[in-house]
């Protein structure tokens, strides 16, 4: 400041303040550029200051943060060493391409070898990092590799554990059988994990285990030591606060990886969560992060903050699409069919839907909008499954469905055309309602539900040549994971409140190892509930950054008015 300095803790406190204005060491004050400010927010929110305050302590991952200082200070130096290391992460370039593991068996496409090129670059940095690329490009696969060229390492640095949701654990094994079997894989899952102790894991080269086994035996595993932890899906810890969250970031491990397909499904602290298991203390406290990124970027909509944010984490994430990358994959083509109730299914819907309109409206004006979630997400399920089939809603209902009856005419045709469909819904008794029709056409069909036992043997049944030509699958028990590609038709018989997770359930069968063009359906109920939460995702999308993925994130961003519109007659 024309000569002038500013002590360390003056820059501090003006950061933290977010104000223009700093304490200079003679007395008065010096104006900080708006950019300062912003860097130097979050510099102070993710570094750690010395016991004299004098003194910015960053980790070896927050280098990108270190180099952002440098470019605001114009005159700063930096030796030789800095500029090199700053180089590889700023690009996230390995010095050279990986070796594929002797223990590997299989062809990596150009993109995976590059992926795995990306791990062993933070394997030798000493980072923990995100695979996210896109559904269906083969995240296990290119996992499997990396895990493949640690087995010589094993008896000095431990076994590695991968946690997944329990539906993908046999993919898990399947794929370890075909492209490292020479790994020795330990499922720790189910009843029979009770007669394995520490000495099998310590004889294994990787242990595979879902999530919900990992939080009830954590301290099983908090007494392991080991070489690489492999998140799978792991949106599964986007909440800071949750026990799972909480649970893997006290897991010992000398390497962490994430995969996922959505790093952020709503809220910026979503990203926190997975870098305080992957890099800890590399976004800085929870609340520095919320004050210095999350609050700014989400409600102020501040492009610079979000800018620093992305060069922050952009070395530890690696995104590639399948229009980037699987330029061999058949097309997908998507469309939505709007279903008009039957007169039945009508009457009884607006008869519904005027007495919870009733109910929600005086729990709003008498408790308030928090208060009144549960009986506003009941009112919403209610006439969601009459949309879907009034059956569903009352059991006692003697008509029929609108989307049932559609259904029938689509599947009658597109097997007749010898095509294999999926079939999604979030209502297991509506999956079971679509079987009972099609037994009594004589049509065969799988089905997958989150009470399923041998979900392997199901998917191998329908991925047969001699499969069954309709797969009937609950969205929360197959919509990740699974490797679907015998299916070129997909119809998600009601709509989820996050397309994201949608798009996650139509590519079981649009991914590699498909051969056909991918045709990908959507049933909606017009002048309903459903019409109208697709219309209200699309108004809030800019705001929110996303669409949120259950009902209760989706809730909290709503007004009064934004409820009340959902029981309006159209």
């Amino acid at each position: 400041f024309d000569g002038i300095p500013a002590t360390l803790a003056a820059l501090v406190d003006a950061a933290r303040a977010r104000s223009r204005y700093v304490l200079l060491t003679d007395g008065s004050t010096g104006a900080l550029p708006d950019h300062w400010l912003d860097v130097l927010g979050g510099l102070f929110a993710v570094g750690g200051l010395s016991p004299d305050k004098n003194t910015l302590v960053l980790q070896p991952s927050q280098l990108p943060m270190a180099e952002l200082l440098q470019e605001i200070a114009g005159d700063a130096q930096a030796d030789d060493a800095f500029r090199r290391n700053m180089l590889r992460l700023r690009d996230s370039a390995p010095a050279r391409e990986a070796v594929i593991p002797g223990a590997f068996r299989g062809e990596l496409r150009a993109y995976q070898r590059a992926g795995l090129s990306w791990l062993a670059f933070l394997e030798t940095a000493g980072f923990g990092g995100c695979l996210a690329d896109d559904m269906g490009l083969g995240k296990t696969v290119q996992t499997l590799a990396l895990l493949a060229g640690e087995k010589p390492h094993r008896r000095s640095r431990g076994p590695s554990l991968v946690v997944a949701p329990t539906s993908v654990l046999f993919n898990w094994e399947r794929e370890a059988k075909c492209f490292a079997p020479q790994l020795l894989v330990m499922t720790y899952h189910g009843a029979h994990r009770r007669r394995y102790g520490r000495k099998d894991f310590e004889l294994a080269d990787v242990v595979l285990t879902s999530y919900g086994t990992a939080l009830r035996d954590r301290d099983m595993l908090a007494s392991v030591r080991f070489d690489y932890v492999v998140l799978d899906e792991a949106q599964a810890i986007k909440n800071p606060s949750a026990k799972m969250s909480r649970m893997v970031r006290e897991l010992d491990a000398r390497r962490r990886l994430a995969l996922t397909g959505t790093p952020v499904e709503n809220s910026l602290t979503e990203l926190w969560s997975l870098f305080a298991f992957l890099n800890p203390g590399m976004l800085g406290t929870y609340r520095g992060f919320v004050r210095a990124f999350a609050a700014p970027i989400q409600r102020e909509d501040n492009t610079d903050i979000a800018e620093i944010l992305r060069r922050l984490v952009a070395p530890f994430v690696l995104r590639r699409t399948k229009k980037q990358v699987a330029t061999d994959l058949p097309p997908k083509t998507e469309d939505v069919f709007r279903v008009e109730m039957t007169a039945r299914q009508r009457s009884l819907y607006d008869t519904t839907r005027d007495l919870y309109r009733t109910r929600v409206a005086t729990a709003i004006d008498r408790h308030g909008l928090e208060a009144s979630r549960m009986q506003v997400l009941e009112a919403l399920l209610r006439l969601r499954q009459i949309c879907c089939h009034p059956l569903l809603f009352d059991p006692s209902y003697g008509g029929d469905s609108a989307k049932f009856v559609l259904l029938d005419d689509f599947l009658a045709q597109t097997i007749q055309e010898d095509h294999r469909v999926l079939v999604f819904s979030q209502f297991v008794r509506a999956l079971e309602l679509v079987k009972a029709r099609l037994a009594g056409q004589g049509t065969a069909c799988e089905m997958l539900t989150g009470k399923s036992r041998d979900r392997r043997a199901i998917v191998d049944r329908f991925q047969s040549p001699r499969g069954a030509p309709v797969f009937l699958v609950s969205l929360k028990a197959g919509g990740v994971g699974l490797n679907l590609t015998a299916a070129d038709y997909v119809v998600h018989l009601d709509p989820w409140w996050n397309p994201s997770v949608e798009d996650q359930a139509s590519d079981r069968a649009h991914r590699i190892g498909q051969k056909r063009p991918v045709f990908v359906y959507r049933l909606l109920t017009v002048r309903s509930v459903e019409e109208q939460v697709a219309e209200l995702q699309a108004r809030k999308r800019e705001v929110i950054g996303r669409i949120v993925r259950e009902e209760d994130s989706f809730f909290k961003h709503l007004r009064p008015e934004d409820i009340m519109g959902l029981f309006e007659d159209r």
